[in-house]
């Protein structure tokens, strides 16, 4: 099977993330690097001996795929152009700006046959992926992502910026429906949320509760999660899982390390497998788009406490 040859959209703090892991992959050739930004760009396009390009519209129909690691405003702009001219595509997340936006993209890698993949790159990482194949009936799900305020981050509101990962991450656990959402949050240091709590409810009775914050003075990534007979604690920020089960009465505790695992450099190997065909995509564009929908929930329902207390001061 012949390389795939790769372009990545963005030169940013994500872009350069996703060539270096890409121009490291098997099966894929980095084919070139896009951003307006001439300097910023044509320096990692030298590191990585690759062509640079100032606009994503002088790659389209010259490579097989893409990752699109743009601000989100222009996600669906350069996505759908991209799988028009046949590229298979990784869109970082969120998907898009609005579920309308997610759907036409769906629908366009659908009609094109291409791979739409969205960038949830914490379905990679090893201490995920090891807590869910022991996970397959959670009752409650709680989730708490912490980070310092970064101005750069701040195109979205937290809730598309973090902690989008955790509702994607519920929604992959639950397996179930969306029945009730509740949420609340504040502005803090940036004029959009900066802190918000979620509480999802399932048709399958599970309930996740999710917080996440970007004016924290340390990074944090847990993850706890109950069903029958087990519980489970994770820190995903260090790979660590402690289990506690009951069996016949007594209780048994073990612990877990996985460490050492690179999530965003399995995330590029999957989307190159998945578009070369030799295996099926692991986070697609419906998921992101179910992500999104539900984020777009949470952030609506903040918005709404705020103004009405706002309107109430």
């Amino acid at each position: 099977m012949g390389l795939l040859n790769v372009a990545v959209i963005g030169a940013g703090h994500m872009g350069r993330y996703h060539a270096e892991k890409l121009a490291a992959t098997e099966g894929a050739r980095l084919a070139a690097i896009v951003d307006p930004d001439a300097a910023q760009a044509g320096a990692l396009a030298k590191k990585l001996n690759c062509a640079v390009h100032a606009g994503y519209r002088d790659v389209l129909g010259k490579v097989d795929a893409a990752v699109v690691a743009t601000p989100t405003e222009h996600h669906h702009e350069i996505a759908l152009a991209l799988l028009g001219a046949g590229a298979h595509v990784l869109v970082e997340k969120p998907l898009a700006l609005t579920v309308g936006q997610a759907d036409e993209l769906v629908a366009a890698a659908r009609r094109a046959g291409r791979v739409l993949q969205t960038g949830h790159v914490q379905r990679y990482a090893s201490a995920f992926q090891a807590l869910a194949a022991r996970i397959d009936r959670p009752l409650y799900i709680e989730a708490e992502r912490l980070a310092e305020f970064k101005p750069r981050g701040t195109d979205v509101d937290v809730v598309l910026d973090l902690m989008i990962h955790d509702l994607d991450l519920a929604l992959a656990l639950a397996k179930s429906e969306v029945t009730a959402v509740g949420a609340s949050g504040f502005r803090v240091l940036s004029s959009d949320i900066d802190i918000a709590n979620a509480r999802i409810e399932f048709a399958s009775g599970c309930i996740a509760s999710l917080s996440a914050s970007r004016v924290s003075q340390a990074a944090v990534r847990k993850l706890r999660l109950f069903q029958p007979g087990l519980y489970v604690s994770a820190d995903l920020q260090a790979g660590r899982l402690r289990y506690v089960r009951r069996q016949d009465g007594a209780l048994s505790e073990a612990e877990e390390t996985h460490q050492g695992n690179d999530a965003l450099a399995e995330q590029a190997r999957a989307f190159v497998a998945a578009a070369q065909g030799r295996s099926p995509v692991a986070v697609s564009g419906e998921h992101g788009r179910q992500a999104l929908a539900l984020a777009l929930e949470v952030s609506r329902l903040v918005a709404a406490r705020l103004q009405h207390h706002g309107e109430r001061a």
